[in-house]
């Protein structure tokens, strides 16, 4: 009920968080008084109008018109915000602008490193904005980019942005028809793209790529391109493009802000896609810029000067989630390659380098870090470093324990969970709280979040669905061409009618009010009635040295039957054997229950992954219960689709 505690905040790092001031500024301005964080957050809740409408005041939004009402709309998703205002995200990303801290520092696997200034930054933007002007995109048109996480991203994103154009990325590990299947649906008119990048050493050309891509997308009119690697064939392959840094020549342009309607969109972001169409997410220009002051102030804790670093690619959207720590004044800081070149210190030796003090990165690399037996504190000065961030999975408690054992003692560790559907995280850190093995520290101030049962249902201290019970600004506008909400319905609407289902096993303590993610609900287990989470089976997985990676489905059979398979990956060196099976079962068994020991331990050579790198057990468990393979599984969505083909086979063995 109450798991140990690894970090506890000073009385000076409470005192000096955003959150600490909000909360006095609360009684001082606005006559109203918490006892504490749980106070403001139900409050915040509860009288979610009233929460948001303060955020306006507090943060200083700058816009322009007058609203009558905070929402338009009793019932999600069908809510306005804010009608009648009108504003621009970049804008208060400059408003920050200054000489003493620089606005962008990058770097990459070979070893590149560089600094931007605020004056060289605005520069730049403006200087794109003014091109992309004069070939005509104008407010609503889509500009999309296949790009690096490179500081050209960023400059272009914000030119777009700037001018009331709608933005919209993905990496270049993409493949064509992944990349297509997205940005078809937006009718893009300009595509930004890269010659090429390097990953773990190796160059990849992707002139070819890109040619292919600008061939079927034929609302294109302009094509921009980045030369990254330096692929000289590339005036062979392309006969008419405008070389990125020639649009950046007008070293006189005034950048200029066209302010947008609050719910007018800012960026289309997509699902991972694992079948079907990848949804096309719509975000709004206020809608986020509101959440995004709440979370990097009051969650992340992110201060003017502080440099602040997720390790990302411009297809996930924590790419977009980095580029918010602008608007706290902070420097945003870029890496660009494998995380894991040439060894797994790679980014702890960036952190030293770019004196880092917010670091993010996903649970699977923090697990991968402690497998690997690496010891970041005796190797590097990471005195800078004020709070390590993990997403993307969920953190088991070992990985809690290895931060605090090998990394650094005194540092916040802000486990945290939300989604490309908000932009944010509904759940995740707490300046105000002690850090608790295992667990996330605190629902996000506005997240109405509630674990239900199959009823509906409030539970605490139990496995239910994660639910959100109230809207926020950040929640997409729709899906792009479902104007009537059909599928955006269809995603997160069905199983609750009016709230919304994000599909994650969640567990609140009624004690500490923290929260354990237990995987994805879709792909949950349930063994004799009780429903495990996948995040568990791998917590215990991840605990026996010989084995790399592992995936678990159960399949609900015929006449009541289960079956409950897990497939591993083997680190180099190891067969699966008697020995090693056991040495998991009873790894299992002692970590949880005999519930949780698989019917099945089979060895695979890989696993099969989205492309933004989440593991695809929904697809597995559906190929194997025979579903047909164009409905099972997109693979353009996949980083491997080659590991489908044992999963395919091994249906086949099932009927048997």
């Amino acid at each position: 009920m109450n798991p140990k505690i690894l970090w506890q905040p000073s009385d000076e790092f409470i005192e000096n968080s955003h959150i600490f001031h909000f909360i006095k500024w609360l009684k001082e301005e606005k006559g109203l008084d918490f006892a504490g964080y749980n106070e403001l957050w139900e409050w915040s809740v509860n009288e979610y109008r009233d929460f948001w409408e303060i955020l306006l005041e507090y943060f200083s939004i700058d816009y322009s018109g007058e609203y009558q009402y905070v929402t338009h709309g009793e019932e999600m998703p069908q809510i306005e915000w804010f009608k009648g205002i009108s504003l621009n995200y970049a804008q208060h990303v400059f408003r920050n602008a200054n000489e003493d801290f620089p606005a962008i520092i990058f770097g990459n696997e070979t070893d590149k490193y560089l600094e931007i200034s605020w004056a060289e930054l605005k520069q730049k933007v403006a200087s794109f904005a003014s091109y992309l002007r004069s070939i005509g995109i104008e407010k609503g048109d889509r500009v999309v980019a296949f790009l690096p996480n490179v500081p050209e991203a960023t400059i272009a994103f914000l030119a777009v942005n700037s001018i009331g154009a709608i933005w919209s990325s993905t990496s270049p590990d993409f493949g064509v028809d992944s990349v297509v299947d997205r940005f078809a649906q937006i009718e893009p008119k300009v595509l930004i793209a890269v010659d090429g990048y390097t990953y773990n050493s190796k160059r990849y050309d992707k002139t070819d790529v890109v040619k292919n891509i600008y061939d079927n997308l034929p609302s294109l009119e302009k094509l921009i391109l980045l030369d990254y690697i330096g692929e000289t064939e590339k005036n062979v392959v392309f006969e008419d493009y405008v070389d990125f840094h020639d649009c950046l020549k007008d070293q006189d342009a005034e950048l200029i802000f066209e302010e947008v309607e609050f719910e007018h969109p800012v960026w289309v972001l997509y699902s991972s896609g694992t079948t079907g169409l990848p949804k096309p997410i719509t975000h709004s220009v206020g809608g986020v810029l509101m959440e995004h002051y709440k979370y990097l102030a009051f969650h992340n804790d992110v201060h003017p000067g502080e440099r602040f670093f997720w390790y990302s690619t411009t297809g996930w959207m924590m790419w977009n989630f980095v580029q918010a720590s602008f608007l706290m004044g902070a420097t945003v800081v870029l890496y660009e390659g494998s995380p894991a070149y040439p060894d797994i210190n790679k980014l702890w030796a960036f952190t030293e380098k770019a004196r880092i003090n917010h670091f993010g990165t996903s649970a699977p690399f923090i697990v991968a870090c402690m497998k690997a037996g690496i010891n970041p504190k005796e190797d590097y000065d990471l005195s800078m470093l004020r709070s390590i961030s993990s997403t993307g999975a969920p953190l088991p408690p070992e990985g809690f324990d290895w931060i605090y054992d090998h990394v650094k003692q005194d540092v916040w560790l802000a486990s945290m969970s939300g989604g490309t559907d908000v932009c944010t995280a509904f759940v995740g850190g707490n300046p105000l709280w002690a850090v608790r093995e295992g667990e996330i520290q605190c629902r996000a101030l506005g997240a109405a979040v509630y674990a239900f049962d199959e009823a509906g249902k409030a539970i605490y201290d139990e496995v239910g669905e994660m639910v959100i019970t109230k809207p926020m600004p950040s929640m997409p506008i729709y899906f792009w061409n479902d104007k009537d909400f059909k599928r955006f319905k269809e995603s997160y609407f069905t199983y609750y009618p009016g709230v919304w289902r994000h599909g994650d096993w969640i567990k609140i303590n009624s004690v500490t009010k923290g929260l354990i993610i237990l995987g994805r609900s879709d792909a949950t287990l349930n063994r004799q009635g009780i429903r495990i989470g996948t995040a568990e089976i791998y917590r215990a997985v991840d605990m026996v040295k010989e084995v790399k990676d592992s995936l678990i489905v159960n399949l609900e059979l015929e006449g009541g039957r289960h079956y409950m398979p897990l497939f591993v990956v083997m680190n180099e060196g190891y067969k699966l054997n008697d020995d090693i099976i056991r040495k998991i079962k009873n790894t299992l068994r002692q970590e949880y229950t005999p519930r949780h020991v698989p019917d099945e331990i089979i060895t695979v050579n890989d696993l099969p992954y989205t492309i933004s790198g989440k593991k695809m057990e929904a697809p597995v468990k559906k190929i194997l219960l025979g579903f047909d393979i164009k409905k099972a599984i997109n693979i353009d969505s996949m980083r491997n689709p080659e590991s489908i083909d044992f999963f395919i086979e091994f249906k086949e063995r099932l009927k048997g």
